[in-house]
């Protein structure tokens, strides 16, 4: 089954007008909406970071069938592992086979500014592999005791658990993390707008190898991608909205260390235009759209999920809805 669902951008919109927002992608036939965990946005100005946890509750409330999640949460250093797995555990009990944990090895602009010394890459993983151990365990086992190298437990017991279980994705733009979501994840998260080479040698090679270790099939994990669109019937204003997430088009090596979102800003506002929209298919031909993203069904993605970069999110909601889902449907 391929879904296909909406990115609510936390760090462009504030609680009340995102939760709108939320409801609309369900009432113009998006399956899913997910949601980051931000503890900082990606710039200072005009820049929003609402707490997922509460505001997916909020979303469950206002809605009926589209799938919930964070694409993505870090459980490792804000929150510590058992605090996801309760929270999660109980979303999954108020929206039963509505919920979805996706998780990842975090950023320092969300860590940082609380004081913690943001690690290496290799601790960071070693942190994300002990916490899906812990999480899995308190969702499946009535006391939990639990001796990590980096997280501890004493009989400790999530009281109210789901009947219908939470499925835990894992993000990854390299391949450990991604070997690790085919052996351990229900499904496997990242986004689009890189070199075609990473998806074909890299990324989907490590997907296949992961899943292969766990003897599972491909098809037992959810492969989702967030497909990053800017579709407006003014192909100047496509283009022009972009510019608000110019962050996503610094390379590693532009913005390692960077988390002050005043400086993310900066360095963002400093790139063309035409950079800024790199990352995104920029096009006011549905046709276009739908030719780009069948790119990413050709490759075995089955849950597209849609960022759009621009303010008016209603209008690309009820544009997206009207003019490229039934197409995209129609493929697959």
């Amino acid at each position: 089954m391929v879904r296909f669902g909406y990115k609510a951008s936390a760090e462009q919109f504030a609680p009340a007008e995102l939760l709108r927002y939320g409801v609309l992608a369900e009432e113009n036939g998006f399956d899913s909406v997910f949601v980051s965990d931000h503890l900082q946005p990606w710039r200072h100005d005009g820049g929003h970071a609402p707490a997922a946890l509460p505001w997916l509750g909020a979303l469950g409330s206002a809605t009926q069938r589209v799938v919930l999640g964070t694409s993505v949460l870090t459980p490792t250093f804000r929150y510590h592992p058992a605090v996801v797995a309760q929270a999660f555990a109980t979303l999954g009990c108020l929206f039963p086979g509505r919920v979805v944990l996706g998780i990842g090895s975090g950023e320092s602009m969300n860590e940082a500014p609380l004081g913690i010394e943001w690690p290496e890459p290799k601790v960071r993983f070693a942190r994300l592999k002990e916490a899906i151990e812990l999480i899995r365990r308190l969702w499946t086992e009535e006391r939990v005791d639990f001796e990590g190298a980096h997280y501890r437990t004493e009989k400790a017991t999530v009281y109210d658990r789901p009947e219908v279980p939470v499925p835990l994705y894992i993000a990854g733009s390299g391949p450990a993390a991604t070997r690790l979501a085919g052996r351990r994840g229900d499904g496997f998260i990242t986004t689009s707008g890189k070199a075609p080479s990473l998806y074909t040698d890299t990324l989907l090679p490590a997907v296949r190898e992961g899943v292969e270790q766990s003897g599972r099939a491909v098809g037992d994990v959810d492969m989702m991608i967030e497909v990053k669109v800017s579709f407006d019937a003014d192909a100047s204003r496509a283009l022009q909205d972009t510019r608000f997430w110019g962050a996503l088009a610094l390379k590693p090596e532009e913005k390692t260390g960077v988390e002050d979102p005043v400086e993310m800003q900066r360095l963002a506002d400093a790139l063309p235009i035409e950079r800024a929209a790199s990352r995104f298919i920029v096009s006011s031909d549905p046709d276009e759209h739908v030719a780009a993203i069948k790119r990413y069904l050709d490759l075995g993605f089955t849950h597209l999920v849609f960022h759009a970069p621009g303010p008016d999110q209603e209008r690309f909601l009820k544009a997206y809805g009207t003019e490229i889902l039934p197409r995209l449907r129609e493929l697959v």
